[in-house]
């Protein structure tokens, strides 16, 4: 998306592309904004911003284009994401072993 205020493009999530193979890193220049890093085990790491799904398609249609294999792609941590705070299905002060249960005879019953 681009704000026209700004007239930049907003920076949505950022991503993680596992590629079979090793990508050399002249090809970096094709993917602005982006680090890579091979492993040991002959995979190449893509990681960095994109700005909203049409880049995506677009940057995974690059890597098509290039014939490495795709291994995996993995929405990370969003740009200016605050950390998940919600809480869990269980009160953190009571333990889930000591919730009531239903028994057969419609009854509840704890620990």
């Amino acid at each position: 998306m681009t704000d026209p205020t700004l007239g930049t493009a907003e920076v949505r999530d950022r991503y993680e592309i596992r590629l079979e193979g090793r990508l050399e890193p002249r090809w970096l220049t094709r993917f602005a904004g982006m680090t890579l890093t091979t492993h040991d085990d002959g995979s190449t790491v893509l990681a960095g911003p994109v700005a909203d799904q049409a880049a995506l398609h677009g940057l995974l249609r690059t890597l098509r284009d290039l014939g490495l294999p795709l291994v995996s792609l993995t929405r990370t941590q969003h740009e200016d994401a605050a950390p998940d705070l919600t809480a869990s299905a269980t009160p953190s002060n009571q333990p889930a072993a000591t919730q009531p249960r239903a028994t057969a005879h419609g009854t509840s019953q704890g620990d």
